[in-house]
């Protein structure tokens, strides 16, 4: 059947992922990977009083914006207009916290997971619940909330995350992936559900703060390849205003950019991991024994299919990169040589394989936000380098490069500790469309293999896709072997970390490390007065 057909006749599966930086809508084939078209809306979060945020009238038009940049697509490409879709599923950024009263009313504007102003919460929650709670987790903005008294807190009665509104906006339906739940609170593997025993111990806590228990605040429950609602008449409308969609499509569970980046990679089994790239960088362990010990480097959550996960997040990723490559850009096309984005970035990134193992003794930290895994509640990018060191353009772009996987090493250097040992490491994010460099860095920085698919760079919106698509199949087959199918004929690069790069990347983070008190001085002695330049 011509993907022509297969549009028009509703055969195609559609993922929207609402990231950092760009909402992306994904439709493919019968066979996952035949991605039949894609739209993309680019937008970028706010820093208003304080907080990062998004408007929902601004999630409302992304969506809408990115659905009919798809539709462009499919008619520029099979001359059809697509009226239905086989399934759907939808994704975004995890955590944070979007508080709705009795009405649907939204109490407090979205705080999304570049908050770090929950510390005090995080902390009693640990000690309340036997659990290390990550200051980005909705029950830590809950909780924090409950501390400092604000006046929403009595009116609340649904909290939830980007992807559980936007799903419930297109179903009616007030539920979640275990994945995207497991970074609202802690869930027990064993059940599939919040963990019985961590509620009770919140109810102690809280000691009847919260209007209604905790557990009537937070979402149902799904795992993946459970049917999540159908696409209802408002839905429709939301994303297509032009009437042309039509109400009925099946939704799977709504889930987080975290578990689409494993799905993207197929690292959902036991001794796998996969890192993604973007605004933030985090990695995803696939775990095969519990931990020894509690460590506030990481969060424990889980697969779409609810297996357990301990993850390394890192607030700040790749935005800091990419305005050095903006600058180097601007000044190419003064000079006379205009240079689209993913030119500048090529030629900046293959520059940085000439310049010295350890970057030259430049140092550079991305922080523009808060990184707890370093311990800081705000960030302040900063470029540092000493009289002696070698400051060439090549030395210069790897130190950002290296910069993007230092917090990331360190939380992953916790692991190795643990006696944690992978079998391979998956990749995944736009850093990688320069071929070998990203990807060298990385396996440098993990010392280990990294792996990079041919679909690399199509990400969560394709991941929420083959999510969507394993509706269909759920009933006979386990999402590990149903992934195993899908990857079967996919194309993957390994490289394994050479070991000039890696010595010269620990050199590298040792400096990182030292240089931690001149960032953390960085944000007591220069105070942000504006919204943040250059923040995504």
């Amino acid at each position: 059947m011509s993907a022509a057909d297969l549009v028009s006749d509703g055969r195609a599966t559609l993922g929207i992922e609402l990231g950092s930086t760009r909402i992306k809508a994904c439709l493919v084939g019968e066979d996952p990977h035949d991605v039949l078209a894609v739209g993309v809306h680019a937008w970028e979060n706010e820093f208003v009083d304080g907080i990062w945020t998004y408007a929902l009238d601004a999630v409302h038009e992304g969506l809408r914006l990115a659905y009919a940049d798809l539709v462009r697509d499919v008619q520029g490409r099979y001359g059809v207009v697509p009226t239905a879709f086989a399934a759907m599923g939808v994704s975004a950024m995890m955590h944070g916290y979007l508080a709705f009263d009795t009405a649907g009313r939204q109490l407090v504007p979205f705080r999304t997971w570049r908050n770090t102003s929950t510390r005090v919460a995080s902390a009693q929650l640990g000690d309340a619940l036997g659990l290390d709670i990550p200051l980005r987790w909705s029950i830590a903005h809950v909780h924090q909330a409950v501390l400092d008294e604000e006046a929403h807190v009595p009116e609340l009665d649904a909290v939830t995350t980007l992807a559980g509104y936007v799903h419930e906006r297109l179903t009616g339906r007030r539920v979640l992936g275990i994945g995207d739940a497991s970074g609202m609170f802690p869930i027990d593997t064993a059940r599939g559900d919040y963990d019985a025993a961590a509620l009770d111990a919140y109810e102690r806590l809280a000691a009847g703060q919260l209007p209604r228990p905790l557990r009537h605040l937070l979402p149902e429950v799904l795992p993946a390849g459970r049917p999540a609602g159908v696409l209802t008449a408002a839905g429709a409308v939301l994303l297509d205003p032009s009437g042309t969609l039509r109400p009925g499509v099946p939704l799977c569970p709504p889930e987080g950019d975290a578990g689409t980046g494993m799905v993207a990679t197929n690292a959902i089994t036991p001794r796998t991991a996969n890192v993604s790239v973007g605004t933030s960088v985090f990695a995803m362990v696939v775990l095969d024994r519990p931990l020894t010990a509690r460590h506030e480097e990481l969060d424990l959550v889980t697969t779409p299919d609810g297996e357990p996960v301990a993850m390394v997040h890192c607030n700040n990723g790749a935005s800091e990169l990419a305005a050095w490559v903006g600058l180097f850009a601007r000044f190419a096309s003064a000079a006379g040589l205009a240079l689209e984005p993913d030119v500048a970035f090529a030629v900046l990134l293959r520059e940085a394989l000439d310049g010295d193992a350890d970057a030259g003794g430049l140092l550079a930290y991305n922080h523009l936000a808060g990184e707890p895994v370093v311990g800081l509640d705000e960030g302040r990018p900063l470029f540092v380098r000493t009289p002696d060191s070698s400051f060439t353009l090549a030395n210069t772009v790897r130190a950002q490069l290296y910069g993007v996987f230092a917090g990331l090493a360190i939380g992953m250097r916790v692991l190795t500790d643990e006696g944690v040992t992978l079998e391979r490491v998956l990749a995944h994010g736009g850093l990688f469309r320069t071929e070998g460099v990203a990807q060298r860095t990385l396996a440098a920085a993990l010392e280990a293999p990294v792996a990079v698919s041919s679909n690399a760079s199509e990400g969560g919106a394709w991941g929420i896709a083959v999510l969507a698509s394993y509706l269909a199949h759920a009933q006979r087959t386990s999402l590990r072997d149903y992934l195993d199918d899908v990857f079967r004929a996919t194309a993957t690069n390994v490289v394994d970390p050479d070991a000039g790069d890696a010595a010269g990347f620990g050199s590298y983070l040792e400096r990182y490390r030292a240089g931690l008190a001149v960032e953390a001085a960085a944000t007591r002695a220069l105070p942000i007065t504006d919204r943040p330049k250059g923040a995504a």
